[in-house]
């Protein structure tokens, strides 16, 4: 029987995304221990979510710091004392160095709210439907030196409807697209079901030619 994983999730806002994979975790959906949260901001209401779930946490205030590297530079060094098998980035609003990519490759995810590649970046609500997009949701990725260009494992889309705008339609992927699919990659991941080979992503030991999607998921692929 395989050990929990290692978790150590990053943060810098409300944790919407962080309190879905507490709750996962919690329920035993996850493998996994939540080790530590740590938040780059101090007033972080996500904080307050994982000392409610008896979770570790810790700020590493980027304001502290000189240089991006310097944080970055501190930043691993705090992950690294918890040993993690996995990291999760959840609404982590950092630009991350290529050094701290590189130390963490393969064992980082983020979630990125569009349908990758489309829209990388920021604004991504306001951007689809300036587009005049029928379709929107999240991707989860895993993290690479190329901003918002990691391997896509599974993503999850709505239809936009004639009503909505950027804030109706971020909160519409995020309850509906975001809060299911992060959960269940990192389940993936601690079950070691996927993995960043050189080959490229697998699932299941086969490599991936396109990312999953939330649709045509069954109830536990």
């Amino acid at each position: 029987m395989r050990e929990p994983a290692r978790l150590v999730v990053l943060i810098s806002g409300t944790g919407r995304n962080l309190q879905a994979i507490l709750d996962a975790v919690s329920s035993g959906r996850i493998q996994a221990r939540t080790v530590a949260v740590i938040s780059n901001r101090p007033d972080a209401q996500g904080l307050l979510r994982a000392q409610a779930a008896g979770v570790t946490t810790e700020v590493v205030d980027h304001k502290a710091f000189e240089s991006r590297e310097a944080f970055d530079q501190a930043l691993a060094e705090r992950i690294e004392q918890y040993q993690p098998d996995l990291i999760a980035l959840a609404g982590f609003m950092r630009i991350l160095s290529d050094a701290f990519v590189k130390r963490f490759e393969g064992r980082m995810f983020n979630i990125h709210p569009s349908l990758l590649p489309k829209y990388r970046g920021l604004h991504t609500h306001q951007r689809a439907l300036e587009a005049g997009d029928n379709r929107h949701g999240a991707s989860v990725h895993y993290v690479t030196a190329e901003l918002d260009g990691g391997p896509v494992v599974l993503q999850g889309s709505i239809d936009i409807r004639p009503g909505d705008n950027a804030e109706i339609l971020a909160d519409r992927v995020m309850q509906e697209v975001e809060l299911h699919i992060y959960s269940q990659v990192l389940a993936w991941a601690a079950a070691g079901r996927i993995r960043l080979t050189k080959e490229g992503l697998a699932f299941d030991g086969q490599i991936m030619d396109a990312p999953l999607q939330m649709e045509t998921l069954t109830a536990d692929p």
